[in-house]
């Protein structure tokens, strides 16, 4: 087991790692759109959170040395589904081509007053497929 840290995403505010590489697969914990730097929560809107979200993830996985290619299964937790088709498109841009499965979800409340948070699992080639 290896535990993933990257400077250019958000410190766990918890007893937790940014991501944890077990068995084959890399695990990325839930991402809201804090700024690396300041963290504070950037924009108030879907697109400009969204965008933040999907580069701290985009972050950890280049401390691991993966990229958005090799992301298998995410869950999206949306506080508002009417940000859905804003936010689709957004992540769309960030996978291009790549389908990765997903699950989105409507929650009623986000740390910090995030309106979304993701989390990802990604292989890294390793282990029993």
């Amino acid at each position: 087991m290896e535990f993933i840290q990257s400077n250019r995403a958000p410190a766990a505010v918890g007893p937790y790692s940014q991501a944890v590489s077990a068995g084959g697969f890399l695990f990325l914990s839930g991402q809201i759109a804090l700024d690396p730097g300041s963290g504070e929560i950037v924009g108030s809107d879907i697109e400009s959170q969204s965008r933040q979200v999907l580069a701290n993830i985009h972050a950890v996985l280049e401390a691991a040395g993966r990229q958005m290619s090799d992301v298998v299964k995410t869950t999206v937790y949306l506080v508002d589904l009417a940000d859905f088709q804003k936010f689709n498109g957004i992540y769309q841009s960030a996978f291009g081509s790549h389908r990765p499965a997903r699950a989105t979800v409507q929650v009623s409340a986000l740390p910090k007053g995030a309106r979304l948070e993701m989390d990802a699992i990604v292989s890294t080639g390793h282990g029993s497929p």
